[in-house]
């Protein structure tokens, strides 16, 4: 399973780090994912969820 949010597709962007001396090296920016029970084409399914897809109210849990 890919490093990458199951509602929205987000994922690792790579980018550089800068020190105080302004040298850069290479980094990655990884979205903020959470392991949660959602629905998911009408299915119950455990997947990879990002904050902001949790907080927007597009995961849809499951009811009782």
């Amino acid at each position: 399973m890919a490093y990458k949010c199951a509602i929205c597709g987000k994922a690792p962007v790579s980018g550089g780090s800068y020190s105080h001396s302004n040298l850069r090296t290479k980094r990655s920016f990884k979205p903020n994912l959470q392991k949660q029970k959602v629905v998911l084409e009408g299915k119950t399914q455990t997947a990879y969820i990002c904050a902001n897809c949790i907080k927007s109210g597009k995961a849809q849990r499951p009811t009782k």
